[in-house]
């Protein structure tokens, strides 16, 4: 009796720490999806906007080395900002570049876009720019830098927009799902998880005794030899 006692306690103890250390991993693994929800941006999504920022400083690198090689940086400033020519100038390629960069940083970092509209237009836009570019300018003609920067600013806004696509809005769809789902369980798990177990599912007779005083007599009297 006390055997059975003892393992019904047991049983209802280990059954206890079960739910309870259940309970405790679905809040913390909701805690943490919370707390990662609540970054000011997600870790891909940071990624995206230093990939842009590379994008403006590395044509910005390309744009001063070309200047420089050409005959000095001030003399080259003067011809293509001040003397601007559609035709021989590199200054619009730089402002293309910083385009790029105002406008997904402004949709991706600051409001926190999840569309791809806005990398889709400033693609768009370099795309038709640069070909129309290179097509009428006579860009093809200034050695290296004619090829190497138009060429640049069209690979670096395609890859842009297929981090975009293809990384940054999937995987933040499905964080966003995993978060729904978990807090989903972590509601469910009260009434899910066993409740305490009472006595009366353990409950057992007492066990009778074998010999009682009356069956003793009877045998005593059943023995007495007959007279």
């Amino acid at each position: 009796m006390e055997s059975r006692l003892s393992g019904s306690l047991d049983s209802r103890a280990s059954l206890r720490a079960i739910s309870s250390i259940n309970t405790a991993q679905l809040a913390s693994r909701l805690d943490s999806y919370e707390t990662g929800e609540k970054k000011c941006i997600s870790d891909v999504r940071r990624t995206f906007c230093l990939f842009v920022t590379f994008d403006l400083l590395f044509i910005t690198l390309l744009w001063i080395i070309e200047l420089n090689v050409n005959g000095g940086i001030a003399e080259q400033l003067s011809q293509e900002v001040l003397h601007y020519d559609y035709h021989a100038s590199f200054f619009d390629i730089f402002i293309l570049a910083v385009f790029r960069f105002a406008m997904l940083i402004l949709a991706y970092a600051v409001c926190k876009l999840q569309h791809w509209w806005a990398v889709a237009i400033t693609t768009a836009a370099t795309s038709a720019f640069l070909i129309a570019k290179v097509i009428i300018s006579k860009l093809l003609s200034q050695g290296a830098f004619g090829y190497l920067l138009p060429i640049t600013s069209f690979i670096l806004a395609w890859i842009e927009t297929w981090f975009l696509d293809f990384k940054v809005l999937p995987q933040e769809a499905e964080d966003e799902n995993r978060l729904l789902s978990v807090a989903s369980v972590s509601e469910r798990a009260p009434l899910i998880l066993p409740g305490p177990l009472s006595d009366g599912q353990f409950y057992s007779p007492p066990e009778s005794v074998a010999d009682s005083e009356e069956d003793i007599e009877e045998k005593h009297d059943s023995e007495k030899p007959v007279i």
